[in-house]
């Protein structure tokens, strides 16, 4: 005769086990063993972005954003990175001193604001006259860059990674036509880095200010333009209210590298997963940034044009041969002035010479052939 009751709490005994091997458990043990503890939950990693740009700005505050939240999502939340945009924490251009202090742990911006500073390091955003967005990544990645720009920013804690490109930028805003190089005598711009070593050069009175400054700048008569990126930012600032003629190309800026730095100390502490996602996150933001602006930035002219009745023109031969010509002297001086700038100036512009080459019969000769020229 069969015992009920020890039937049942056999049947749901097996019950239960034939559960655990369905839902991908295991069957009990005859040996019962006292179950081992589950693991800590890694303690997180609080690090602090500063950057040289405004809140939820097109692509650059938004890009510094996206670089924070892939950091964090890549590393499953070990790393978590709070964003302070411009003034927030620290000013725009005290960036990079708080990230080699380790007030912050990370920032987002471009090297050329730290000129003063460290001289050799604007050449990794970009050269009047250089190399595309393209080229940069390629110098960069396998020409020595990166080497070069770990050894320029060395003494001062940080490791720099590149973080976006803006690809090539318009040649700025301007309240009156330039039809010639005489136009330029006298003209008051805002214009940063080498590009505006070269219009110093060219007989045009450089005006050094912060990006937020300019609209008014320019609106008042302070100064009688301005550049700032191209279309799709230069919409966001509404620098159309206050000049009509926009300028290209971009010659000061074919192709503007962004940066993340991150503090070396910072870094290191990291295991090696965490390092490797830092970079990885900071890989993808390169791509994404310029992706964005390559996006964005035809509607954005449109825009200007037909909603806001911006006139569009082209630099006269002339006055583009004569930054040409400046560039080619300022350079040289400019690399000149330390042992480091001249290496990497050097590296640049030996890469620069090869890969054109190639850029001819490449890229720009499907543009021209797409054109019908």
């Amino acid at each position: 005769m069969i015992n009920v009751k020890a039937f049942s709490k056999w049947m749901l005994a097996g019950i239960t086990a034939a559960s655990l091997v369905a839902c991908g458990g295991s069957e009990p043990s005859d040996n019962t063993q006292t179950q081992s503890a589950a693991p800590a939950k890694p303690e997180t990693i609080e690090w602090k972005m500063v950057t040289t740009w405004p809140k939820n700005f097109p692509a650059l505050g938004t890009g510094a954003e996206a670089l924070a939240e892939s950091i964090t999502a890549m590393s499953g939340g070990r790393i978590h990175v709070k964003v302070y945009a411009a003034g927030e924490l620290v000013p725009a251009l005290e960036a990079f001193d708080a990230v080699s202090r380790g007030t912050a742990q990370i920032s987002h911006g471009a090297s050329y604001y730290w000129k003063g500073k460290v001289p050799a390091a604007q050449f990794f955003t970009t050269v009047p006259f250089g190399l595309t967005a393209q080229e940069m990544n390629a110098w960069l990645s396998h020409g020595g860059g990166q080497e070069l720009w770990e050894e320029v920013y060395a003494p001062f804690n940080v490791i720099p990674m590149a973080a976006g490109n803006s690809g090539t930028q318009m040649g700025g805003w301007f309240n009156k036509e330039i039809n010639s190089v005489a136009d330029l005598d006298g003209l008051k711009m805002r214009m940063p880095g080498l590009g505006g070593e070269v219009l110093a050069d060219a007989g045009v009175t450089v005006v050094n200010m912060p990006g937020s400054e300019m609209f008014t700048a320019l609106q008042t008569g302070t100064i009688d333009a301005t550049e700032f990126v191209g279309p799709y930012n230069d919409l966001a600032f509404g620098l159309y209210k206050a000049a009509k003629y926009y300028y290209y190309p971009g010659w000061q800026e074919p192709g503007s590298a962004l940066e993340t730095v991150v503090n070396k100390d910072a870094f290191e502490a990291l295991p090696e997963d965490l390092q490797l996602i830092v970079r990885a996150a900071a890989r993808q933001t390169n791509a994404d940034i310029l992706d964005e602006f390559m996006a964005m930035n035809n509607s954005a002219l449109e825009t200007l044009i037909n909603d806001h009745g911006v006139i569009l023109k082209r630099f006269p031969d002339d006055v583009l041969a004569e930054f040409r010509a400046s560039t080619d002297t300022v350079m040289e001086k400019v690399a000149a002035q330390d042992p480091l700038s001249q290496k990497v100036y050097s590296s640049m512009k030996d890469f620069k010479e090869k890969v054109m080459k190639w850029s001819d019969i490449s890229e720009r000769a499907i543009i021209n052939a797409r054109a019908g020229e």
